[in-house]
C-alpha cells in the first residue's frame, strides 16, 4: 500500500514504529562505539604542568630558619598579588589563616602565579616580585628572638595566656549580656594583672601561693581580677538605672546587676563582694568591667566625643575610674606607670599592646565593632 492509502491512526502506528526502531538503533551504535573506544576522550598534558612540576624542585622550607624567611617571602608576594588581584589575594590570606600552614600559602601563591606567569618575557607582577625579594635580601634583617613586644617576654605573660583561656567561657559571657568586645574586656584583665604582678609587694606572694596559671583576686581597697573599687560598682549599678545619666546604657540593660528583692543594706553589700570575691568563678569582675566600658563611652559619645574605636583610650580610663573621665577632644593614652624589666608602660598602653598583638585571637578574635547594642532586656541573675 501507497503512505497515502493508510487511514490516520495506519500512519500514526507507522511513524511510532519507525521512531522506536531509530532509537534502538541509536543506542546499539551508541553502545558499539562504546566498546570499541572510539568515544574514550584521550586527555592530554595540561600546557601548564612543567610549571606546576617544578614547585616540587623548590628548595626545602623544613629548617625553621628557612621557614621564617619564606613566610616572609610569600607575604611579600601576596602583598603584590593584592596590588593586581585584591580579590584573589583576600581568599587566599583567608584560606591560609584557617589551615595555619605556611606550605599551603606558598602552593597558593604558586598556583595564582601560574595565571600571572610570562612564558618568555616576565611579566609585571614577576618584576615586582622579583624586586621585592631582591630588597629583602639585601635589607640584612636579623631575626630576633622572642616576642616583638618587650614586656611580652616575661614567662609570666604565659601563664596568664592560661589564665584567660581558662575564663573564655566567663568573659564572652559578659560580653553577650552588654554588647562589648570580649577582646577589650580582657585587655582590661591584662592590664590590671600585668600591674598587679610588677608591684613589688605583690611579686613573691603571686609566685609562692597563687600558681601557675592563676588570675590575682584583690579583696582590700579594690576588688576582682580587674581591680575594681567597691564605690566605683555600687555607681554601675546606679548608671544601669539612671535615665538622666550621662553613662546610662539603655533600658534594655536596667535590670543587668540587680539583687535579689527585700535584702537590707548589709546583705546587699556582702552579696556584692561575694561577686567578686569568688576565686573560682570571675564572671561578675568580668561584667562589671564590661560595664564600665560602655558607660564610659556612652558618657563620651553623648558629649560629642566617639571613643568607641579607641581601645587605648578605654583602657586608659578603665584604669583612672569614672572621676577621672571628663570627654573632651584631645583624649590620651595613659594611666598607671607600670615597670617590666626596667621598662616602663601606661595601663593603657599594655591593653593596647594586648589588643592589636594577635594574642589569644582565636578567644577573643579582633572584631569590626567593640559595641553593639542589644534590645531584650539582660540579666545576670
Amino acid at each position: 500500500m501507497k503512505w497515502k492509502d493508510y487511514g490516520r491512526g495506519q500512519k500514526i502506528y507507522q511513524i511510532v514504529m519507525h521512531l522506536f526502531a531509530l532509537t534502538g538503533i541509536a543506542i546499539t551504535g551508541a553502545w558499539l562505539l562504546y566498546k570499541l573506544g572510539v568515544s574514550n576522550n584521550a586527555g592530554g598534558v595540561d600546557k601548564n604542568n612543567r610549571y606546576l612540576a617544578e614547585y616540587s624542585a623548590r628548595p626545602s622550607s623544613d629548617a625553621a630558619e628557612d621557614s621564617a624567611f619564606f613566610d616572609a617571602e610569600s607575604h611579600l608576594r601576596l602583598a603584590v598579588l593584592g596590588c593586581f588581584y585584591p580579590y584573589n589575594a583576600r581568599l587566599i590570606r583567608d584560606a591560609a589563616s584557617r589551615c595555619d600552614d605556611p606550605e599551603a600559602l606558598r602552593r597558593m601563591l604558586y598556583a595564582a602565579g601560574m595565571y600571572l606567569h610570562g612564558d618568555s618575557v616576565p611579566t609585571v607582577y614577576e618584576t615586582l616580585v622579583k624586586d621585592m625579594e631582591r630588597l629583602l635580601a639585601q635589607s640584612g634583617c636579623q631575626r630576633a628572638e622572642g616576642h616583638l613586644i618587650p614586656w611580652m617576654n616575661e614567662s609570666n605573660w604565659e601563664k596568664l595566656k592560661d589564665a584567660l583561656v581558662r575564663d573564655t567561657a566567663a568573659i564572652r559571657r559578659a560580653a553577650a549580656l552588654t554588647g562589648v568586645d570580649a577582646r577589650l574586656i580582657a585587655g582590661c584583665t591584662v592590664g590590671e594583672q600585668v600591674r598587679l604582678f610588677q608591684t613589688a609587694r605583690k611579686r613573691e606572694y603571686l609566685k609562692q601561693h597563687l600558681g601557675p596559671v592563676a588570675l590575682t583576686v584583690q579583696s582590700q581597697f579594690s576588688l576582682g581580677v580587674n581591680g575594681i573599687k567597691e564605690p566605683t560598682a555600687i555607681k554601675v549599678e546606679r548608671n544601669l538605672r539612671d535615665t538622666a545619666s550621662l553613662f546610662y546604657m539603655g533600658e534594655a540593660y536596667a535590670h543587668l546587676l540587680d539583687y535579689p528583692d527585700s535584702l537590707d543594706e548589709p546583705a546587699l553589700q556582702e552579696l556584692r563582694m561575694a561577686r567578686f570575691l569568688n576565686e573560682r568563678d570571675h564572671f561578675y569582675s568580668y561584667l562589671y568591667t564590661a560595664c564600665i566600658l560602655k558607660q564610659t563611652m556612652w558618657q563620651w559619645k553623648r558629649s560629642g566625643y566617639d571613643i568607641s574605636n579607641r581601645p587605648d583610650i578605654l583602657f586608659t580610663l578603665f584604669n583612672l575610674g569614672f572621676g577621672v573621665s571628663r570627654p573632651h577632644p584631645d583624649p590620651q593614652c595613659g594611666g598607671s606607670i607600670i615597670e617590666v624589666n626596667g621598662r616602663r608602660y601606661t595601663f593603657g598602653l599594655i591593653g593596647n599592646d594586648f589588643f592589636y598583638s594577635g594574642e589569644l585571637n582565636r578567644e577573643f578574635p579582633i572584631e569590626s565593632r567593640l559595641f553593639y547594642e542589644i534590645t531584650e532586656p539582660k540579666t545576670a541573675l
